[in-house]
């Protein structure tokens, strides 16, 4: 159902300050005559408390918040359209200064509840099974509607200040619209903020990114980020792999794990997660299961079988749960720790695959009329 419609854009020509780092901060406060350690003050407000009012700010003085009011702002996304699905799944459509829109996704699953967060409008990969990759990449998210997303979320979900005990976002994941890696360097700063212990306070092993194989940028997100890893890898021959996942034709699978063998050396690296979507026909048999296992043999990992989510046009079905559980039990028999993915939010096109803009959707069906 939708939940709300919020849709009301206002255009404001000051500064963002979200998304901003703290040397980014501490530019502003010198801008504006300030010492530096202001810059941390202000950091915390916006991060940890989540403020979006310069006068809540109560240790500054009221001048310097009037020229901070006076230049910047502390915003949000717009949120065009708000969808809560009968089980407890949030979906936001939001909309940015330019008039593009992406989609945000919260799932509740006592004891946790994980943010999927966008990277890009649009998608330049072209998976065969995902709904966004049907929609042309329109660019790249910036730091601010990245971090934006997690703050918006937090706003709706009350989750505030950042740290706080029992709180109902536990856990963020780079698994929305776009290719996080083709991003790199807005989602590495904006993946600063979430992580740093007086930013929005969440712990490495708490954030995961997912990729669908980028070689030299996994290499890069081990030495520069250092979150969770999770790969979308979906076969495990490449010739099926190189139709599923077209980035495989340039980074087949031997190179891709040869990466992920890498990444988890690193001493801030735990288990990748391997997520692999359940095709009927395609990649479901117990010989996929049997090369999966050797696949990941040497690789502290963990398997995420992912019930195919049909959307308008897709040409595939989901594999049984019969033989998505034939498939679990063999690569549990082989020691790999192997999980099914409940599917969540599927009446509001919230589930794994199903995001894409829609604006796009109405776009096209008017087109179509």
């Amino acid at each position: 159902m939708v939940e709300q419609n919020l849709a009301d854009s206002v255009t404001d020509e000051r500064t963002d300050l979200v998304g901003m780092d703290r040397a980014d901060l501490q530019a502003v406060t010198e801008a504006i005559g300030e010492p530096a350690y202001r810059s941390r003050q202000i950091y915390q407000w916006i991060y940890q408390r989540g403020v979006t009012d310069f006068a809540e700010m109560h240790n500054l003085s009221k001048a310097t918040r009037a020229r901070l009011a006076e230049a910047y702002r502390i915003g949000r996304p717009d949120v065009s359209t708000a969808q809560l699905s009968t089980d407890g799944t949030r979906k936001w459509l939001l909309g940015f200064a330019d008039g593009n829109e992406a989609e945000t996704v919260f799932i509740p699953e006592a004891p946790r509840g994980t943010l999927c967060v966008s990277s890009q409008i649009g998608c330049t990969l072209t998976c065969a099974f995902c709904h966004t990759g049907t929609q042309r990449l329109v660019r790249n998210l910036e730091p601010s509607e990245i971090v934006g997303q997690i703050m918006l979320a937090r706003d709706a979900l009350d989750a505030w200040p950042a740290a706080a005990e029992n709180r109902p976002l536990t856990n963020i994941v780079m698994m929305g619209m776009g290719e996080p890696l083709y991003n790199f360097e807005n989602v590495k700063k904006a993946l600063s903020i979430v992580i740093d212990d007086e930013g929005l306070a969440m712990s490495r092993r708490r954030v995961t990114l997912s990729t669908s194989g980028l070689v030299p940028e996994i290499r890069r997100c081990g030495h520069e980020i250092g979150c969770m890893l999770a790969i979308s890898l979906h076969a495990v021959r490449d010739d099926v792999r190189d139709m599923l996942v077209p980035i495989n034709r340039k980074w087949p699978i031997k190179d891709l794990m040869d990466a992920c063998r890498d990444y988890s050396t690193l001493s801030n690296a735990r288990r990748i997660t391997f997520e692999y979507v359940m095709l009927k026909g395609m990649n479901d048999s117990l010989d996929d299961a049997r090369e999966l296992t050797r696949l990941m043999s040497d690789i502290p990992s963990k398997v995420n079988l992912i019930p195919f989510n049909p959307w308008p046009g897709s040409v595939f079905e989901c594999s049984s749960n019969s033989q998505i559980d034939r498939f679990a039990k063999l690569l549990r028999d082989a020691g790999c720790v192997a999980t099914v993915r409940s599917p969540r939010g599927q009446d509001i096109m919230a589930a794994c695959g199903q995001l894409k803009s829609d604006s796009v959707r109405q776009r096209r069906s008017v087109a179509a009329g």
